[in-house]
C-alpha cells in the first residue's frame, strides 16, 4: 500500500480514496504533493485504491491491474486484501515489485521501530511506530549497555553455531530491579540499535490461556524482541503450577489455609488471568516455541520468580537494574544541559564570564524585564498562583561545557547513592529544564522532602 500510494498512476486517477493513514511511518513519502509544504505538522494525505475498483498501470514494461477489497475477517475485524494481476510469463516481475515494496516501506521506517500487541483474536496487531531511542540517551553505571547491546548482537549473529550443536536459537534476558530505574526504556533503545520490531506480550490480557499463549509465541516472527513486562505480576494474580492444584489437595487443612485457597481459586478462575506456570515454561522453550527471537522479561520482584522460569534456555542473563547511583546523576544532568555540538567550547574567556554572571545573578534567564511586564506585576503574580510548574517555552541560560561540567559534579555530589530511582531525578530536573543553577541549589531539600514522603509511606501498612 505504500508502494502503491507513491505511484504517479494515482495523482491522475479518477476515482480514489483520499485517507490519513500511515502505514506505521512518519515518512513524507506517504503524501498528496504539495501536502508536505502545508505549516500544518498533522497526518498526511495520501491517495489509495478504491475498494471493489480495478485500476490499470504499468510496471517495468508489463501490464498489471489492482484490486483493492475487504472482507469479514472473524466478527469485530475487517480484513483488506490486495489483488494484483500481472501479465507475464514467470514470477520475476512480481518478484521484482515485491522487493522494490519492501526496499521502499524500509526505507521510510529506517528511523522507527514498530510496536505490536496481542489481540483477542489470537492476532499480531500493530498499534504504533516509534521513533529509535539513542543509546546515548540510557544513563547506565559503566559496562551495562555494553553487555546487553553485545551479548544481543552475538546472538543475532550465532544462528549456525546453535543448529551445528542442537541448541534451540532463542535468548532471554531478565532485567530486574527498582521501578523507573530504565528496564523499559533500555529495551526500546536496544529495539532501535539491533533493527528489530518488538512484540508485547501481556500476561494479564482478558482470556489469555495456555493454548491461546502458546499460539501467540509461535506466530512471532524469526527475527524479533518479545517484551513481557512486569512478569511478577502474573505471579502476584495467580500464576501457579497447575490450575487444578488446589482442587487436587485434601480438604482437612486448617481454616486459614481454606481461606487461601479460596483467594487463590477466585484469582485463578478469574478471566483476566488463565495461564499456569507449566503452559508459560512450554510457551518459551517448549516443542512449539519459536526461534530466533529474543525475550525481554522486567521484574521488580526478583525472588517472587519461581526457579524453573529464571535457568538458563528460558532467561540465560540476568541483569539488575539499581536504584541512581552519583554517576548516573552526573551523566543525567550533562544530558540536560550540556551545550550541543560543543560550539561553546570556542567561545571566548570574557564571554564565558559573561555568561557566567548572568547565570548566577538569575537562575531563571528565561525572561528580561521591559516596562510592559513591570506594569503587569499584579497579574503575572496572580498567574502564577494558579498553577505549578514552569513554562516549555521558557529559554535558559547559555552554559559552556565546562560550566555545565562543574554544575553537574555539584548536583551529583548532593545526591545520595542508591536511593532514588533514575525517574525521579529525571522528574525533577524536567521542572529545572532551563534553570541548571536552581536544580543544583534546590536538589538538596527535594531529596529531603522524597525522603520524608517515602517514610511516611512506609509506615502506611503498619498502622493499619
Amino acid at each position: 500500500m505504500l508502494w502503491l500510494s507513491k505511484h504517479p498512476k494515482w495523482q491522475q486517477a479518477r476515482i480514489v480514496d483520499v485517507s490519513t493513514r500511515s502505514f506505521g511511518l512518519n515518512s513524507p513519502a506517504v503524501a498528496i504533493r504539495g501536502d508536505e509544504d502545508e505549516d500544518y505538522d498533522g497526518r498526511k494525505l495520501c491517495y489509495l485504491p478504491s475498494f471493489a475498483r480495478t485500476y490499470s498501470l504499468w510496471y517495468q514494461r508489463h501490464y498489471l491491474s489492482v484490486t483493492r477489497t475487504e472482507s469479514q475477517d472473524g466478527i469485530y475485524h475487517m480484513k483488506e486484501v490486495l489483488q494484483i494481476d500481472i501479465l507475464a510469463r514467470d514470477h520475476k516481475v512480481l518478484n521484482n515489485l515485491l522487493l522494490e515494496a519492501k526496499h521502499a516501506y524500509h526505507a521510510a521506517e529506517e528511523h522507527l521501530i514498530s510496536i505490536y500487541v496481542s489481540e483477542t483474536s489470537g492476532n499480531w496487531r500493530h498499534v504504533t511506530s516509534r521513533p529509535k531511542r539513542p543509546l546515548k540517551s540510557i544513563v547506565l553505571d559503566p559496562g551495562m549497555k555494553d553487555l546487553l547491546l553485545d551479548d544481543a548482537r552475538d546472538f543475532l549473529q550465532s544462528k549456525e553455531w546453535y543448529s551445528e550443536r542442537g541448541i534451540p536459537f532463542r535468548r532471554g534476558y531478565l532485567l530486574y530491579g527498582a521501578p523507573g530505574s530504565g528496564k523499559t526504556s533500555m529495551i526500546h533503545s536496544l529495539a532501535g540499535e539491533l533493527g528489530l520490531d518488538v512484540y508485547i506480550v501481556s500476561l494479564s490480557r482478558m482470556g489469555l490461556d495456555d493454548t491461546s499463549l502458546s499460539a501467540l509465541i509461535s506466530e512471532l516472527p524469526e527475527r524479533c524482541i518479545a517484551l513481557m513486562e512486569d512478569i511478577d505480576a502474573a505471579f502476584h494474580h495467580g500464576l501457579t503450577r497447575d490450575l487444578e492444584e488446589e482442587n487436587n489437595t485434601s480438604d482437612g487443612s486448617s481454616e486459614e489455609k481454606g481461606h487461601e485457597k479460596e483467594k487463590e481459586k477466585a484469582a485463578i478462575s478469574s478471566p483476566l488471568s488463565r495461564i499456569t506456570l507449566s503452559g508459560l515454561l512450554n510457551a518459551l522453550d517448549g516443542v512449539g516455541a519459536q526461534e530466533g527471537r529474543i525475550l525481554y522479561a522486567t521484574t521488580n520482584r526478583y525472588t517472587a520468580l519461581d526457579p524453573a522460569l529464571c535457568r538458563p534456555g528460558r532467561m540465560d542473563l540476568h541483569v539488575e537494574f539499581k536504584l541512581s547511583s552519583r554517576y548516573q546523576a552526573r551523566e543525567l544532568f550533562k544530558c540536560f544541559y550540556l551545550p550541543s555540538g560543543g560550539s561553546h567550547d570556542k567561545d571566548s574567556h570574557d564571554d564565558a564570564t559573561k555568561r557566567k554572571s548572568s547565570v548566577s545573578d538569575s537562575a531563571d534567564a528565561s525572561s528580561s524585564s521591559t516596562p510592559s511586564e513591570s506594569d503587569a506585576d499584579v497579574t503575572s503574580e496572580k498567574l502564577a498562583q494558579s498553577f505549578v510548574g514552569h513554562k516549555h517555552r521558557s529559554q535558559g541560560p547559555q552554559l559552556s561545557r565546562k560550566q555545565a561540567e562543574v554544575l553537574a559534579d555539584r548536583f551529583a555530589d548532593l545526591i545520595p547513592e542508591r536511593e532514588l530511582s533514575m525517574a525521579s531525578l529525571q522528574g525533577y530536573l524536567m521542572s529545572y529544564k532551563v534553570r541548571p543553577v536552581e536544580a543544583v541549589e534546590n536538589v538538596s531539600a527535594w531529596v529531603e522532602k522524597e525522603r520524608a514522603e517515602r517514610a511516611k509511606k512506609n509506615k502506611r501498612p503498619s498502622n493499619s
